[in-house]
């Protein structure tokens, strides 16, 4: 039997199908919006980033500000994609407009284009995205873009610089914490956390410490050794 045109490969009416995507959709982004909390106040969205709905947004948007969840209701609304956020990055404030469900991690490299923050697991298991928010280690993949808004954000770039690294990253250049590279970065971000944690001074205590960040080349004798002569130093 021929298709009706008005349904769709699963035999479903195109218009109920486009509701429950809809509702999905929306439930989805509610969530987000009631996660925020305290972080519930961002700048307007920026005039190229949203619908037509919002097409009175003045040129000049840097002096009006909205609530997040007036934002993320007109995502809802089909009348926006991003909403506007600033986030504190290695001491710079970053004004994005960005999906309200996007995640730290591909925010601070696909739109702060901060690529040293590397996407191993993408499920908060190997470290590799690891970056400090407040002075505290976090996976940016499990954390949300919106709640680091008002927190201070240090990624792998703001740690040194080539002409002058961190003591962390020196020792590990001196001994040879690396093999491919790619963990690196995690690896050094959770070290240089170590000294707010309270964690002692023994090599076990530090591999227990560290054992969030996996490193498949196993270089794992080398890292202990590089974090405790910049723990010495």
């Amino acid at each position: 039997m021929r298709q009706d045109s008005t349904q769709n490969p699963e035999g479903a009416p195109e218009e109920n199908s486009s509701t429950r995507r809809t509702f999905l959709k929306g439930v989805g982004l509610a969530g987000v919006a009631a996660s925020l909390g305290p972080f519930s106040t961002a700048e307007a969205a920026l005039r190229d980033h949203v619908g037509p709905a919002a097409s009175n947004v003045p040129t000049d948007v840097s002096k009006v500000e909205e609530p997040m969840e007036t934002q993320t209701s007109r995502v809802v609304a089909g009348a926006a994609t991003t909403v506007a956020a600033t986030l504190k990055v290695n001491g710079q404030a970053r004004r994005v407009a960005i999906d309200p469900r996007a995640s730290l991690l591909d925010t601070l490299r696909e739109t702060v284009h901060l690529t040293g923050t590397k996407k191993g697991c993408d499920h908060g298991q190997c470290g590799a995205c690891t970056v400090h928010i407040d002075g505290k280690r976090a996976l940016s993949c499990l954390t949300l873009a919106l709640s680091a808004q008002g927190r201070e954000i240090t990624t792998i770039e703001g740690l040194g610089t080539p002409e002058k690294m961190h003591p962390m990253q020196a020792a590990f250049v001196k001994h040879d914490g690396y093999q491919c590279g790619y963990c690196t970065s995690g690896q050094i971000m959770s070290a240089t956390a170590l000294s707010g944690e309270g964690i002692g001074a023994s090599d076990a205590e530090v591999k227990e410490a560290m054992s969030g960040n996996i490193c498949r080349c196993g270089a794992y004798a080398n890292i202990v050794d590089a974090i405790q002569e910049a723990r010495r130093s």
